[in-house]
């Protein structure tokens, strides 16, 4: 163990010790509950289990089958049973729970943030925090007017490893940084033919749609695979991909929703029942700053020479560069590609939950590392290159190639290039036609499509009686 990781193990074993020495009462002991248990969820319990003055002591997920599951499990960790719902309004009933952790689907993040919120509970919400832009401003609308405690599922933003490389891009040890490159480059495997399906007897399909729009089951498994479809997931850009997103945006400086934005790619190889891409360029435009987020969902290697398949780069302007390969990790390069430094810490995201729980015993908002704000700002990003995807045009990859604009530069290009050889060694016909996105303004500041109501209406949605309210109704 080097000195470095010595001293990050040490701090984080202050900080749980500190939790112990400060909570010496029973009303030092925050009661929580989780939702969404079947994948993220058992993370989330396993956290709260872990944690002392801590009382997970109560689940809540529509199918019955998940939920009996994950309550023999919390029993086995605390010694007693936690009282199960199938709907969260009832759970928000209970004025003696004091946190509410979301692990549901991407499309019940932000209704059921903000009913919390509304309930009085403090919220810890799995990424994206939103399934479209106009519903995640909501919710930190409701943060804001409840004054709420509302954390946002990013947890690099906790890592100890992450954190000091952030602080040595910020210093301007790369020079000026004009580019960010996100990578989600994950291999999908199909999720089977495109049909009519059974819902599980175990499963409340009501509830489990909530504010989607009501439709029988097209995928042959419920769980899960509801990130391929745009009902109610947002594809691995808003998937894996809002991680890397959101430390692109942390190396740049924190800049805002871009005021312009470009997507191109489809959904190619065996067709399945998914919707959204599985090969994804999207490009956003911050005046002298580029990011460029890749999606790869077929068969593929690590980014050029880097260790970086899940992950992020930062160009300096002084050739040097900053890879982020993993959660915890980043290693720094000079202008000929020798190693310079590595930054490391432990990867452990019970750190993030810790962080949450020091906020909702400070009060203090500013004490949050993954404030809502920022959790909005990163899942919108990822949002409107989905936009821009979905208003396109079909388009063959040469097509894509002769239509691309030009801001980003030879970086532009570059990517182009790498996906068009990308999509030849998967076998992939350059006659396939793909999709060419739509060109789009936003208005950052009043989070709004210029002049296009197409893409407006793509901004929001819901069904009765799962509605998110507007600014006015919070």
């Amino acid at each position: 163990m080097d000195r470095r990781t010595f001293l990050v193990n040490s701090a984080v074993a202050a900080a749980s010790a500190s939790l112990v020495k400060g909570a010496t009462s029973p009303s030092d002991t925050i009661r929580v509950a989780t939702v969404g248990l079947h994948g993220r969820g058992k993370s989330h319990i396993d956290a709260w289990t872990k944690q002392p003055n801590v009382d997970l002591v109560a689940l809540c997920d529509v199918d019955e089958s998940v939920l009996n599951t994950a309550s023999k499990s919390v029993e086995s960790k605390r010694g007693k049973a936690p009282v199960l719902y199938k709907d969260l309004r009832k759970l928000l009933e209970d004025k003696s729970i004091d946190a509410i952790s979301i692990a549901t689907p991407n499309h019940q993040h932000t209704l059921q943030a903000i009913w919390a919120m509304q309930a009085g509970k403090d919220v810890y919400v799995e990424k994206p925090i939103s399934h479209n832009i106009s519903e995640g401003r909501r919710c930190v609308e409701a943060a804001e007017k409840y004054k709420k405690i509302c954390q946002a599922g990013t947890q690099c933003r906790s890592m100890p490893g992450m954190r000091d490389a952030m602080d040595y891009l910020h210093q301007g040890n790369l020079g000026k940084v004009k580019l960010a490159r996100g990578l989600c480059y994950k291999e999908r495997k199909s999720i089977g033919k495109r049909g009519v399906y059974d819902v599980p007897a175990s499963v409340d399909y009501g509830l489990w749609l909530g504010p989607a729009p009501v439709a029988t089951l097209t995928r042959q498994r419920l769980h899960y695979d509801w990130h391929w479809q745009w009902p109610y997931g947002n594809g691995d850009l808003g998937n894996q991909g809002v991680h890397q997103m959101d430390i692109a945006r942390w190396g740049l400086g924190e800049p805002g929703v871009s005021s312009r934005v470009l997507s191109y790619g489809g959904r190619v190889g065996e067709p399945d029942a998914g919707d959204t891409p599985n090969t994804q360029v999207a490009m956003f435009d911050y005046g002298d700053k580029t990011l460029i987020f890749e999606v790869r969902g077929l068969e593929t290697g690590a980014f050029k020479n880097t260790q970086a398949r899940i992950g992020v780069i930062f160009e300096g302007d002084n050739g040097r560069s900053m890879v982020i390969p993993s959660y915890n990790m980043a290693i720094v390069y000079d202008a000929n590609g020798k190693e310079e430094h590595r930054f490391n810490g432990p990867n452990d995201d019970k750190i993030h939950f810790v962080n949450f729980l020091d906020a909702v015993r400070s009060r203090k908002v500013a004490d949050l590392n993954a404030n809502i704000l920022e959790g909005h700002v990163s899942s919108a990003l990822c949002h409107l290159g989905n936009i821009s995807y979905l208003l396109g045009k079909q388009a063959t990859i040469d097509q894509i190639g002769q239509g691309l604009p030009a801001f980003g530069g030879d970086a532009t290009k570059e990517t182009f290039e790498r996906t068009k050889v990308h999509l030849d060694e998967n076998d992939i016909s350059p006659d396939v036609k793909l999709q060419l996105g739509a060109d789009l303004s936003f208005d950052p500041n009043r989070e709004e499509f210029a002049n296009n109501p197409l893409a407006n209406n793509l901004l929001t949605r819901d069904r009765s009686p799962f509605v998110v309210p507007t600014a006015d109704k919070l």
